[in-house]
């Protein structure tokens, strides 16, 4: 009876090129982004798993993989003592065999076992030669002659469809261009202008051929794509991964990939995987709290960023963020004036939805204090009066917080206020000083000269003194109360982030 109902559940590699002993689980969602440093062994994985089963050839016929094709002999290896195991689920009429194992092994000149027993599947394997131009592979310099075929069927229409939301472009059609000597290429036209993927950029070129390559696939097909993120925009690479989980989740694919976009490692929908080599062992890391990835990579991943107005409300979100020993998992940005606030946010829930949850614009808290001063400001960018509108606003509203500050104050003469008023036995010998100066300083004319004239008379550097005085700042009574919106927001991210 035939198998059915195919799902890959993981590769356990015991030995294959740099990859040692090492399990890998894909059975947690459609989605599966393999990342890691260069060298070590993503693409080898998607290679063993373009080869463990036989093509199909109905609906469309699947490309017949073999080992030897990406693990060639040569004089260096060959490749003896490779081996890997394959577990797979499937369903045979009512039976279901949820952990079927084979073992994937070259001992010497040839790999076992023999290909007409591995179990059918439809498998696609997009490697990097999709990426290069058309016209870097095309030998003919003289003038190329096309005849155009209009590509009308239901599955054409959606790649045309899919491929102008990515791009954020209207194609009004879709093309197949045969030329007289049996060449053949894509050809699209937009915005007026008609051109054959001889004129299309490599990005462009690539996600017509990866959407065709997932519409035409089978239900329970298994698509692999190496270096996903190659030569894509960030805006397009997640437009194309929300349309991929789209498609994988209504045909019941799987689709695995790698990458190097740690940007989309807020996109929830996808599961990654994270591999490390060791001197002995390579090892797979099944999630991507920062705490890992900072061991996997050396580098600390920022997931939570801020968004505040100016230098002073930089560095008192970044106190705020030491204080909560959260520092190394927020990255801080300022927009500039407090109406670009809702600019920042309005844009940010247009264009980047999947990460927003990690976001937080903080207005300095002496304008648009009140929701519904925050409301008319939003509304006057998120416009609109279908429902979909009524949750970006409501989103946008949800996103924006501030400093507490006593109405009709302004920041710097607040801060320098209660500055002030700090008791003396509790001060450094410097921080008396500085304090004694800001005392000295009772009508600077510019509100912000409150604290620009105490880093001048001081000698400090605009950073330097700055850092000292919300220092000082953080002293004062008042200070839990300023900070208490942006400590209840890191609280609520803390679990989330931080590896337990």
């Amino acid at each position: 009876m035939a198998k059915s109902q195919l799902r890959l559940v993981k590769i356990e590699i015991h030995q294959l090129k740099g990859l040692r002993d090492v399990e890998i689980d894909f059975s947690e969602k459609p989605l599966i982004g393999i990342l890691g440093p260069n060298g070590v062994g993503k693409s080898t994985i998607l290679h063993a798993l373009s080869c463990v089963n036989n093509p199909v050839t109905t609906p469309f016929a699947s490309v017949n993989h073999r080992l030897s094709e990406f693990f060639t002999p040569t004089t260096h290896s060959i490749w003896a003592g490779s081996s890997f195991d394959i577990i797979q689920s499937f369903r045979e009429g009512v039976n279901i065999t949820p952990n079927h194992r084979t073992r994937f092994r070259k001992k010497h000149d040839r790999w076992s076992p023999r290909y007409s027993t591995r179990i059918e599947r439809y498998i696609s394997y997009i490697g990097i030669r999709t990426c290069v131009p058309r016209i870097e592979v095309e030998t003919k310099q003289a003038r190329i002659q096309f005849s155009t075929v209009p590509l009308t069927d239901v599955l054409s229409n959606k790649v045309r469809q899919y491929a102008g939301e990515i791009m954020n472009r209207n194609y009004n059609s879709y093309n197949e261009l045969n030329t007289p000597d049996g060449r053949q290429y894509i050809g699209v036209s937009a915005l007026g202008i008609t051109y054959s993927s001889l004129s299309m950029g490599a990005g462009e070129q690539r996600i017509f051929y990866i959407l065709g390559e997932l519409l035409k696939s089978p239900n329970y097909g298994l698509i692999l794509i190496d270096e996903i993120d190659l030569l894509l925009h960030q805006d397009a690479l997640f437009r194309l991964l929300k349309r991929i989980n789209q498609i994988a989740e209504e045909k019941h694919l799987q689709v695995i990939f790698t990458t190097h976009a740690q940007s989309i490692l807020s996109l929830d929908y996808i599961a990654f995987r994270h591999i490390y080599q060791t001197p002995t062992k390579t090892l797979c890391f099944n999630q991507t709290k920062p705490d890992a990835l900072q061991r996997l990579t050396g580098q600390q991943i920022r997931p939570l960023e801020i968004f505040v107005e100016d230098d002073l409300a930089h560095m008192l979100i970044k106190k705020i963020c030491s204080e909560e020993a959260m520092s190394k998992y927020v990255s801080i940005k300022e927009f500039g004036a407090a109406i670009n606030c809702f600019t920042a946010v309005c844009g940010a829930i247009l264009n980047h939805l999947d990460n927003i949850d990690n976001m937080l614009f903080v207005l300095d808290g002496d304008e648009y204090k009140s929701n519904d001063d925050k409301e008319e400001k939003i509304k006057r960018i998120l416009t609109g009066t279908a429902p979909e509108n009524d949750i970006q606003r409501n989103l946008a509203l949800t996103k924006i917080s501030q400093f507490n500050l006593p109405n009709d104050t302004r920041p710097e003469s607040y801060y320098h206020s209660i500055i002030c008023q700090l008791a003396d036995d509790i001060l450094s010998a410097e921080q008396l000083e500085i304090v004694q100066v800001a005392r000295q300083i009772q009508n600077p004319g510019d509100i912000h000269n409150f604290f620009n004239d105490i880093i001048e008379r001081m000698d400090l550097g605009r950073e330097i003194g700055l850092n000292k005085l919300v220092d000082l700042l953080s002293l004062t009574d008042e200070w839990s109360n300023i900070k208490s919106n942006i400590k209840q927001w890191l609280d609520e991210k803390r679990d989330v982030i931080i590896e337990s």
